[in-house]
């Protein structure tokens, strides 16, 4: 480095003086220099010369003065930049370089995970199997081993069928995910995420809102990232599981289709659904409140399991709803309250979405039906394998897939025939697949003579509000979303759609750090090192998914340059949420505040997001289903028009998302396609 120690000593003791929450007691000097010849390499030469500038500067200046001085450049890329590699030296856990014996945690009241303690990531996966001989031909190929797709593959093996399930990640689990890193998780993928696609398996296109295409990386938010793993999401979720509104099947009946929209309604109902999400919730495991919901019209069964236990962010918020007036309850999870299935309960850890689970008491695809399907014999599983294409014959017709996958340094590819093919990708690969499937009688793709494949991508805005209390609101234990209302889903005044509004997971410091401090607080000098040391544990928040209203232009396309390591195009995303959307979110926002207004907070601050494409973690509606195949990609069972043999069964049928986390309809939805599947 061309920068002396002395130098950044002296600038990052700037930027981070306390005395024990600082720069120099967090070993901030040695991790700064390890992100520079690391992965913050591209900044290196911007940083070295902000610093030896800034130095130079400071050298003959009180401290008074060099604070003058960093406060006229603050905004500039480097040092911010810079500034946010400090607090992560302070805040994140300690195998990233800082935080040592996790002082900061300490100092600030952070509970760090039980059991499994403040260390960063475990070794790579050893659990891998070799890649082993397939057999020529199945009853039905499944592709993509997530919340749709397990669940499809499950019920056709447990009903008597052979079945291939492909999945292009890796068989992972709690010891082998790298769970305990807090800048390298589907959380917060810093510099990285816990489960997959690597790099290599394929960056992704995005046109920003004035035009820009650039090329993203797979841990980042802007490449619309779905897990790749055996149980996709389900492995790394909070595992929200509600019932969508019965009028979210209906949303174009109830109001209009908005101008520049391509709002629908449904094909089916909250009635279509409701035995599906009966089981779903059976047969996965779900937690929460006996009887319906507020917004459910009837549910057969009760949960399987009682609610999780409630803590301090529900006690204030509780009483901020009777003072407004509306209902609250604990929301529905899809985690062990108590022992189920083999399985212990949830052991509270601070620990939950976006990383595995230490008990394995969150319920996925991976530990509850694909782990009974495996004990008949029928259901074969294949990681690591990429489906190329689907492989149709001369008439169009869906024969199987072409799987491709790396042994030895050398690339594999082998036909494999089947009677049914299911794909369960997410919406941007489903999408994707569809398109690079397209042959003589399907140029523009399979399932796209209707041209609506890879249109009408959407995900959920979510605009989060933060209150300040005088009292402690910080649950010490997990998972932390305790309180919720549907009182917003619907009928706000001059609002199309709505959400649920509730409290969130627990929220790791170095998080906090970057979503929760007030907005106008600096990000260097001693004023928010004080904030977290005095308000970590008073802060809490509400947040809601927005029903976002799709748009055409919301699209999944092929790209026409760029390649993946397999030759083939990789998915271009393109589009901005339609305007009624953030309407509909700015009215949210106002209503998370005054509750948290309500509740006692004496300060509120909030966002939300800007104008852009929405299709992170709960991506959906590529692929959409209907009865009119002039509208639709596939019909009310998940069929692709034009192709008997070929089903979907993912987010991507989704006409519109829902003001709620959308798992348990995927699930719902996956487990109705199946028995109809097996009813052919």
């Amino acid at each position: 480095m061309k920068v002396s120690r002395e130098d950044l000593i002296r600038v990052l003791a700037a930027i981070a003086p306390d005395p024990v929450l600082g720069a120099v007691p967090m070993n901030a000097v040695d991790y700064v220099q390890a992100r520079l010849v690391g992965e913050g390499a591209r900044w290196r030469p911007a940083i070295e010369d902000g610093i030896c500038q800034l130095a130079g500067a400071a050298r003959d200046l009180s401290d008074e003065g060099v604070n003058s001085l960093i406060a006229s450049i603050a905004d500039e890329d480097w040092f911010v930049t810079l500034a946010r590699w400090v607090a992560e030296s302070i805040y994140a856990n300690p195998a990233n370089g800082g935080n040592p014996e996790t002082t900061a945690w300490k100092e600030i009241g952070y509970r760090h995970g039980l059991p499994e303690g403040p260390d960063g990531p475990s070794p790579k996966s050893l659990m891998n199997e070799p890649f082993r001989d397939l057999a020529d031909r199945y009853d039905a190929i499944v592709v993509g081993a997530g919340a749709g797709g397990g669940i499809v593959a499950a019920q056709m093996a447990r009903a008597g069928s052979k079945v291939l399930l492909v999945e292009r990640g890796r068989r992972l689990d709690y010891s082998n995910s790298g769970h305990r890193d807090h800048l390298r998780n589907h959380r917060h993928p810093v510099y990285g995420h816990n489960t997959g696609p690597d790099r290599d398996d394929g960056l992704r296109v995005l046109v920003r809102p004035n035009g820009t295409a650039v090329t993203v990386e797979p841990h980042t938010v802007e490449f619309g990232n779905n897990a790749a793993c055996i149980g996709s999401g389900t492995l790394i979720y909070g595992g929200l599981a509600w019932r969508f509104h019965p009028d979210d099947f209906h949303m174009a009946s109830k109001y209009g289709v908005p101008e520049g929209s391509s709002l629908v309604d449904w094909p089916i109902g909250y009635g279509d659904l409701e035995p599906w999400y009966e089981l779903a919730e059976q047969e996965i495991g779900v937690c929460g409140p006996r009887g319906p919901l507020p917004h459910e019209p009837w549910r057969r069964l009760d949960l399987p399991m009682p609610s999780l236990p409630r803590y301090e962010s529900a006690r204030v918020l509780e009483r901020g709803a009777r003072a407004l007036g509306f209902e609250t309850f604990s929301p529905p999870v899809l985690v062990n309250s108590a022992p189920r299935d083999g399985r212990g309960a949830c052991i509270e850890c601070g620990t939950c979405v976006g990383f595995p689970c230490p008990s394995d008491a969150k319920n996925g695809t991976h530990n509850t039906v694909l782990r009974r399907a495996l004990a008949t014999d029928n259901l074969s599983i294949v990681a690591e394998t990429t489906v190329e294409r689907v492989v149709t014959d001369a008439k169009g017709q869906v024969k199987g897939v072409l799987l491709g996958w790396n042994e030895d340094g050398a690339t594999k590819r082998q036909y494999i025939g089947a009677d049914i093919v299911v794909l369960s990708a997410g919406a941007v690969e489903t999408a994707r697949l569809l398109l690079l499937s397209a042959n003589e009688r399907n140029p523009h793709g399979l399932g796209n003579t209707s041209g609506h494949v890879g249109r009408h991508l959407q995900g959920h805005t979510y605009p989060t509000a933060f209150g300040l209390f005088d009292e402690e609101v910080y649950a010490q234990r997990g998972p932390g979303v305790t309180i919720a209302t549907t009182a917003f889903a619907h009928d706000n005044p001059d609002i199309v759609g709505g959400a649920m509004l509730a409290d969130d997971f627990v929220i790791p410091p170095v998080i906090f750090w970057d979503q929760a401090l007030p907005p106008e607080l600096p990000r260097w000098g001693q004023a928010p090192h004080d904030f977290m040391r005095e308000n970590y544990r008073r802060v809490t928040q509400i947040k809601g998914p927005v029903h976002e209203i799709p748009t055409r232009d919301c699209m999944v396309s092929l790209d026409p340059m760029l390649k993946d390591k397999w030759g083939r195009p990789v998915a271009r995303l393109s589009g901005v949420v339609h305007s009624e959307t953030q309407r509909t979110a700015q009215f949210l926002l106002e209503r998370a505040k005054e509750w948290l207004v309500a509740s006692g907070a004496t300060r509120v601050w909030g966002h939300v997001p800007p104008p852009r494409l929405s299709a992170y973690q709960h991506q959906a509606g590529t692929c959409r289903m209907g009865d009119d195949p002039r509208q639709s990609v596939t019909d009310p069972y998940g069929r692709v028009w034009g192709h008997d043999n070929l089903f979907v069964a993912d987010a991507s049928l989704h006409p519109t998302n829902g003001g709620f986390n959308p798992v348990l309809t995927v699930m719902a939805l996956a487990f109705r396609s199946a028995d109809h599947i097996l009813s052919l």
